[in-house]
């Protein structure tokens, strides 16, 4: 009955979180942060059951995939270009953040020892990777920027972690080892990028081995949690083994499996990443009225008081530690401000404002031990968790829903170097195939008709690439819309003839399901693969 009871739960969730999502975008806040609200007012019902995260739920079952997406739609060259930066903040913005809480806490909490506060000031001082993805992208901000936020939100858990474990350790045997927590650091990092990188090469060697979609599909489901499962199980990075394994399965993913393939793998990690995501954002929300009862009488009010300044306190560092992070390189190193000049002060007050912290926070206060080494409870073990809880609510909701209006105010927009290179990557696509067809009209499988009728149509493909590059300054802003427009029409009456004849018995659903793919994936191509018929669009 327990069993079923939780499955209840999981629908109903399932349902909240298509519900709310819905409410979210035609109000237009970014999904994340009102799925967090909703649960934080779902938390508040009386005679609502308490639905309670466990971290081990956290850590197993959403981040692996989470992490793995993340990585494999990042590129490796911007993040390779922009390695500084990202270790920059993933790294030393990590330890300052934990130093400064920890500082903080001392300060703010009687009683409380140094290694609870920094294992407080461990948990709340990652950016996280899933509240980056789902609400960065969302926002049309630099690409280089986004690069640099997703890359630090990918790599900082591996620090917060392991200084995480390190603080844990010390409050549980009271000793501390900085040698030993450097070493533990190192190995943790290559071993888990190594484990990574193994586990997406046997990935790729097994969607290599065969030829059915659907296996090659589950391969690339099931190589994240063996990734984690192995980095656990030797004490290594499973954070880093999905973020190495993710980004290494993408360089080669293109040439192991059929477009087809392709296109149907992404529909289903689009789907389980955005379930995954919801769930976990409206049970963030839930949590406050779990962990409102388990915070000692009369302390709910100061411990949220203190949670408010731990906030304050690691917004300010990151205010500081952008600029400078970004200054002081510059100014040691004449070759890095000829090859790298600074970056406007709009973009650093960005990345300085966009901090938002999620569910590795969350988790990773609800993993802490219940008692120490000695029998006792683990010191201030329910005031970390809720202080952690209002980091997060005042991160995620706070700055989350500022940065639309921030953005507008400091007049970011998105460059075009992507579409420049999406271009020269058509024309040369198409230089390259022509220069192929020169290659096989001499064989006796092709007619010489056959070969110039394809050369026709990349002769002609390239001309309009030529002629829309030559007049997208003067044309193209002023009849974008009308020329989707245009297109979704004629898309949209091939696909309701399509259907009348299988509707008649003309065609089969099979011939009807192949063509309307094509058609799918055409709208898609052509910007308008969101829009449905029946509904006007102005």
């Amino acid at each position: 009955m327990e069993s079923l009871h939780q499955l209840e739960v999981i629908i109903m969730l399932l349902a909240v979180v298509l519900a709310l999502t819905t409410i979210a975008q035609k109000i237009r806040i970014p999904y994340p942060i009102f799925l967090v609200l909703g649960g934080l007012a779902l938390g508040l019902v009386p005679g609502l059951p308490a639905v309670t995260l466990h971290p081990d739920l956290v850590f197993l079952v959403f981040l692996p995939p989470i992490l793995w997406a993340a990585a494999y739609f990042t590129s490796l060259r911007e993040f390779r270009q922009n390695l500084r930066p990202i270790s920059l903040l993933a790294v030393g913005l990590v330890l300052a953040t934990s130093a400064g809480v920890a500082f903080v806490a001392h300060a703010l909490l009687p009683g409380i020892g140094w290694a609870e506060a920094i294992a407080l000031g461990a948990i709340v001082s990652p950016p996280d990777a899933v509240s980056a993805t789902a609400i960065g992208k969302r926002l049309r901000i630099p690409r280089r920027i986004v690069t640099i936020l997703e890359g630090e939100s990918l790599v900082n858990d591996a620090t917060a972690l392991v200084l995480y474990r390190a603080a844990v350790g010390a409050a549980m045997s009271g000793s501390f080892a900085l040698g030993h927590t450097l070493f533990e650091f190192v190995f943790a990092a290559l071993v888990g990028v190594v484990i990574g990188i193994g586990v997406a090469w046997l990935t790729r060697w097994a969607l290599c081995a065969t030829d059915d979609g659907f296996t090659q599909i589950g391969v690339t489901l099931l190589a994240p949690y063996i990734a984690w499962v192995c980095g656990e199980s030797v004490h290594a990075s499973a954070v880093l083994a999905c973020v190495a394994g993710g980004l290494y399965l993408r360089q080669s993913f293109s040439g192991a499996v059929s477009p087809a393939t392709r296109l149907q793998a992404r529909a289903v990690w689009d789907l389980l990443i955005f379930i995954l995501n919801g769930v976990i954002f409206i049970l963030i929300g839930l949590q406050l009225g779990a962990l409102r009862d388990s915070v000692p009488p009369g302390q709910f009010g100061p411990v949220l008081i203190a949670g408010a300044w731990v906030s304050a306190t690691a917004i300010l560092v990151r205010l500081l530690w952008v600029p400078l992070a970004a200054l002081i390189p510059r100014w040691l190193s004449a070759k890095l401000r000829a090859r790298d000049p600074m970056p406007p002060w709009s973009g650093l007050f960005l990345i300085s404002w966009t901090g938002m912290r999620g569910i590795v926070t969350l988790a990773a206060a609800l993993a802490l031990p219940v008692a120490t080494s000695t029998g006792v409870p683990f010191p201030f073990r329910a005031e970390i968790i809720l202080i952690s809880f209002t980091v997060i609510l005042a991160t995620l909701v706070l700055q989350g829903l500022s940065l639309p209006p921030i953005i507008r105010l400091l007049h970011l927009r998105e460059d075009d170097g992507l579409e420049q290179e999406e271009t020269l990557a058509r024309e040369h696509a198409a230089t390259a195939a022509l220069n192929r067809l020169d290659q096989v009209a001499t064989e006796n499988w092709v007619s010489l008709e056959q070969v110039e009728r394809v050369r026709l149509r990349y002769l002609q493909r390239l001309e309009r690439l030529t002629k829309a590059s030559l007049a997208e300054e003067t044309t193209l802003s002023s009849t974008t819309e009308s020329v989707q427009r245009l297109q979704y029409e004629t898309l949209t009456a091939e696909r309701m003839a399509l259907i009348d004849l299988r509707d008649n018995g003309t065609i089969s659903d099979e011939v009807l399901h192949r063509l309307e793919q094509e058609l799918d994936v055409a709208a898609l191509h052509l910007g308008v693969g969101e829009r449905r018929p029946g509904r006007t669009h102005r």
